[in-house]
């Protein structure tokens, strides 16, 4: 695999996508559970303070009642005090054992406003966190919780867990003026076993999600790249010049569409490949038959040309004829290429009416000897944007075919008018008509309909070819209606306001 191919790109982003996704979800579940753990762990403590408190104000009452009969108030305060002082080590001794990592103190504070002094410790060898917690229940008569130590939350992800320790502090109303307070810390050793227990299955539930991840996004890379190798290698073969290949077009997905695109593609270039070899092979009959004829009377005039004036002249008619011939099938080659490169394109205003009557008055010069009726638009101008000379040349081959398939004494029309915002132009004769299976044909390049192929019109089927792409490239369109033996009709449709040119 390449390093900069697209597939090693796409692993490449796979896998940084995948570890940011995986990662970031492996650490919110982590974070979730170390805050379920977090949670748990001040309600352990919370709970063991209330345990506490609770055996401290049963050891308190106990003290009170086994002083009962003592003469004085202050003595029998001073000995309730004691004995509750007394017996509280094992008073509360039993809740903080029974809870696996636990330890608390006892503070005695003798006088309002006083300083605490500790008078017993669960665990002497391990320190208690030093925290204003004792100070802060007696002002307030209340429990108060907090937290000594913790490490960052997402540190026990890379190490083992730390969740510090968890304080209370807890009020013991005392008899007398003497007040006291028990201080429990509570190490979470259970929460913490869980977070470390469930680290190695995150990390590996993880690991595998990331691979899937990558692996997933390979499989689809690769699939997505194999029909991208097909589209590249009917591109090969399409600038080979083999046209007959076709993608496949299964699914319902952008590739799919693309493929289609594609083949539609292929097809119109096989259709246009296929257009340009019939009219090479159209323009090779085209010619060699004017040249074939040149040749052969050029043979005739060097056997008997010499010696029998009349075959002579004969010849130079024929040969004049056939080079005109093919120097009127090479200027409508010329007139088609230009046609269709249509270097220059004009967008001014002309009246077309004017261009008609124009084009009709150069036919009737050119076929008075067939005593043809012209008919041309109605007098006023009717304008339009576009190019008045494209225009022209396009109704001049329209009345120029219409004037040859019309017999003697036949009528040629042109009309126009406007319909909304395009202008309508009808060339209409009353000639020999166009077969109706020949209709859809009649714009190709050298297609030459059977009713009208003969040595007297002189045509080469290039002249409606012509005319069509000049109206396409107006922004208009053409089409034919026909009756065999009744005459032929084609109309013109062109906008009537300003259209942009080829190149604008």
């Amino acid at each position: 695999m390449r390093l900069k191919s697209i597939r090693a790109r796409v692993l490449y982003l796979a896998a940084v996508f995948a570890v940011l996704l995986v990662g970031s979800v492996t650490l919110v579940t982590y974070f979730v559970v170390a805050e379920s753990m977090t949670d748990a762990s001040s309600m352990a403590c919370a709970r063991l303070a209330s345990s506490v408190s609770d055996a401290a104000g049963r050891a308190v009452t106990k003290a009170v009642l086994s002083v009962r009969g003592v003469a004085s108030p202050e003595a029998a305060s001073a000995d309730a005090r004691r004995v509750a002082l007394e017996q509280m080590p094992e008073v509360l001794s039993g809740p903080v054992r029974a809870v696996d990592g636990a330890r608390a103190a006892l503070w005695l504070r003798e006088t309002p406003g006083g300083d605490l002094r500790l008078l017993w410790e669960s665990d002497p060898g391990k320190q208690m966190p030093d925290w204003d917690g004792g100070r802060r229940a007696l002002a307030q008569r209340n429990m108060v919780l907090g937290q000594a130590g913790r490490a960052g939350i997402l540190v026990g992800f890379l190490r083992k867990a730390d969740l510090g320790t968890f304080l209370a502090a807890v009020p013991v109303d005392l008899p007398g003026d003497a007040a006291g307070v028990v201080e429990i810390a509570y190490d979470p050793v259970r929460e913490e076993r869980v977070l470390d227990g469930a680290r190695q299955p995150m990390i590996a539930v993880g690991a595998i999600a990331l691979a899937l991840a990558i692996l997933m996004m390979q499989i689809v890379m690769g699939w997505v790249l194999s029909l991208v190798e097909e589209i590249r290698r009917a591109a090969d073969s399409i600038d080979a010049g083999q046209l007959d290949v076709r993608l496949p077009e299964t699914g319902e997905h952008e590739i799919s569409d693309l493929a289609r695109s594609l083949n539609a593609l292929i097809d119109r270039l096989k259709k246009r490949a296929d257009a340009q070899t019939r009219f090479v092979a159209d323009a090779s009959h085209e010619l060699a038959t004017p040249v074939a004829g040149i040749r052969g009377y050029v043979n005739i005039l060097r056997a008997w040309g010499a010696g029998d004036p009349e075959m002579r002249d004969e010849a130079i008619a024929a040969i004049d004829r056939e080079s005109r011939r093919m120097a009127k099938l090479c200027a409508d080659l010329l007139a088609m290429i230009r046609s269709e490169e249509l270097l220059e394109f004009k967008n001014v205003r002309y009246d077309v009416n004017a261009v008609a009557r124009e084009v009709l008055a150069n036919a009737a010069t050119r076929y008075m000897d067939k005593n043809l009726e012209f008919s041309g638009p109605d007098e006023g101008p009717l304008t339009l944007w576009g190019d008045p000379d494209r225009i022209e040349e396009a109704l001049g081959i329209l009345v120029d075919n219409a004037c040859k398939y019309t017999p003697a004494g036949g009528r040629v029309e042109v009309s126009t008018r406007r319909h909304k915002d395009r202008v309508i132009i009808e060339v209409s004769d009353t000639g020999i008509g166009i077969p109706e299976e020949d209709l859809p044909n009649i714009f190709e390049r050298f297609y030459r309909s059977d009713a009208s192929r003969s040595k007297e019109t002189g045509g080469f089927g290039l002249g409606l070819s012509i005319a069509k792409h000049i109206v396409d490239t107006s922004g208009g369109m053409i089409w034919a209606r026909s009756k065999l033996g009744s005459g032929t009709t084609f109309i013109i449709s062109l906008p009537r306001n300003k259209q942009k040119g080829p190149g604008e």
